[in-house]
């Protein structure tokens, strides 16, 4: 089967593919079309949207607030959409997703349950070939990755788990139908982001609920709600003012960020100042102090707040320890937000298990049994996160210049220019990927950015005659120690996340994401821009 293997217009390879349909995949189409240049995107689910099609899991939102989680190329767009919510649900942001390629026309240039299986690039006629599980063979000058930081669904690998006779579910990949668990023993294993959103309506619907911890996080509460009529003016009447103040923010957010050492104020000023930042909720939190994330002691003052705030919360002493986050600095694993989550450990019905000190063994027909204990289930749910940053890329075959694969390339660890491009792979793209601020950062700004950016090349392409643009050696060796030397110069490191790839058995250990600030990186890829692309090796 080869459906669209050729551009219909004239018969020709597509000037590009774009894999993923999510928020990097719609606007990298739209972009596209706007400048004129033929493209098909390939997506393996049967509907757009990317993350927020997959994660249909109860509780499932966005910890970022909401107007901004959202586009900003099409100010027509940005006052039509109204958002209901301070933190949207999945829902939501999948209804607004639709709207977008509904709104845009984009459905008809999209591909939908096609999964891409390779991409070969053939130095003779400096082309990509493209194969899908369909049978698509797909010619394309250029090949962009739209396919996310987090998508590669991470199941661990417990003995037994195939001789489950209950339903097995993870986060990442929920029934579209949903999960109705009244009556029944669920288990809920991990408690990272996905977890702590999804475990508090879990518990209000299971018979009994058992959560098993190894890593305590780091949650703080949403205070979601409503949007209020006149924030909701304020944002669309001034909505270029706030992006281009999130531009220059760290992390792209519209946070107040502190300018002052937590160590420089009072104890009782810190406190209040902790307390405001609480009661407003959200990853503001972490903005407090300027030197949280660079400075040890600073950051003991934010996490011991918090341990404070779950003692005062869970009512039974030993829980409350167990939920305790230590062993790592505040917000160096992803920092959560959270509804009721801590108050779920109220409830007659909900068993905390901690499996850092009695492991899991196996799983049974229809039971999970730890070093000290068996616990019967009917339902598991693998709250377990992703491969990320590298999983969805490594599981398509992509072959460069000298025909070696990316994952072969980067079986030490993921090297990119800028997280946009990889040296020996010309004409190749990746939105948001390992090397840029992606997921420490508010996503769709810096995939806009990246989009606005990749385009704009293809354009200085196009215009010089260029066939091939590619990242040089030197240009990625030197990004990537930046990259390396800016994560070492703070606490991020300090901590076995999955920045780092730790959760997954066996991934090399290295700092993912960019973490010097959304507005110096922004900076830098302007500079590289101005300089005619410095980094970059052109050929006609």
């Amino acid at each position: 089967m080869q459906e669209h293997p050729l551009n219909p217009a004239n018969g020709k390879p597509f000037d590009a593919v774009v894999v993923g349909a999510g928020f990097a995949g719609l606007y990298m189409l739209y972009r596209l079309r706007c400048l004129g240049f033929s493209a098909r995107v390939y997506e393996a689910g049967s509907g757009v949207g990317g993350t927020w099609f997959w994660n249909w899991y109860p509780g499932a939102r966005c910890d970022v607030e909401s107007m901004e989680y959202s586009y900003s190329f099409s100010k027509e767009l940005q006052q039509e959409w109204e958002w209901t919510e301070r933190y949207a649900s999945q829902p939501e942001i999948l209804k607004y997703l639709n709207h977008v390629a509904d709104r845009f026309d984009l459905r008809r240039d999209i591909q939908l349950e096609t999964r891409v299986l390779s991409a070969a690039f053939d130095g003779a006629t400096n082309q990509w070939t493209i194969r899908t599980d369909r049978g698509d063979e797909i010619q394309a000058r250029f090949c962009v990755m739209a396919t996310g930081c987090l998508s590669a669904a991470k199941i661990p690998d417990i003995p037994g788990v195939e001789d489950f006779r209950g339903n097995c579910y993870h986060t990442g990949q929920w029934p579209h139908d949903g999960v109705d668990f009244t009556g029944q023993k669920v288990g809920v294993i991990g408690t990272g982001s996905s977890g702590i959103q999804a475990i508090p309506l879990i518990a209000r619907q299971a018979a009994h609920l058992f959560v098993f911890q190894r890593t305590p996080h780091f949650s703080v509460p949403a205070q979601n709600g409503p949007i209020p009529s006149e924030v909701k003016q304020d944002w669309k009447s001034r909505s270029t003012e706030f992006r281009r103040q999130a531009q220059r923010t760290h992390f792209g957010l519209l946070v107040e960020e502190g300018k002052e050492s937590a160590l420089a104020v009072s104890l009782d000023d810190r406190e209040r100042e902790y307390e405001r930042r609480w009661r407003r909720g959200g990853l503001g939190f972490a903005g407090a102090y300027a030197d949280i994330f660079i400075n040890k002691n600073a950051n003991d003052t934010a996490a011991e707040f918090v341990r404070r705030k779950i003692r005062g919360v869970v009512r039974n002493p030993a829980v409350a320890e167990k939920l305790l986050p230590n062993g790592y600095p505040l917000g160096t694993k992803r920092l959560c937000v959270d509804t009721a989550y801590y108050e779920t450990f109220n409830r007659e019905n909900v068993t905390l298990v901690d499996i850092r000190s009695t492991p899991i063994k196996r799983i049974t027909s229809t039971s999970l049994q730890t070093d000290s204990a068996e616990y019967c289930l009917d339902a598991t749910v693998f709250a377990t996160g992703f491969d990320a940053f590298t999983g969805a890329l490594c599981k398509i075959e992509i072959r460069g210049r000298d025909a070696s694969t990316l994952k072969q390339k980067w079986s030490a660890g993921p090297r990119t220019y800028l997280g946009l491009a990889v040296s020996g792979f010309p004409n190749l793209f990746v939105i948001t990927g390992p090397g840029s601020p992606s997921v420490l950062s508010n996503m769709v700004p810096s995939i806009e950015q990246h989009v606005e950016w990749i385009a704009d090349c293809l354009v200085f392409s196009r215009q010089h005659k260029y066939s091939t643009v590619e990242a040089t050696p030197d240009a990625e060796n030197g990004w990537v120690s930046h990259v390396n030397a800016v994560a070492n110069s703070t606490l991020f490191p300090l901590a076995n996340s999955w920045y780092v790839g730790a959760n997954v058995p066996g991934k090399p250990r290295i700092f993912m994401p960019y973490i010097g600030g959304v507005g110096a990186y922004k900076q830098r890829c302007d500079a590289v821009a101005a300089a005619g692309y410095e980094g970059f090796t052109f050929r006609r």
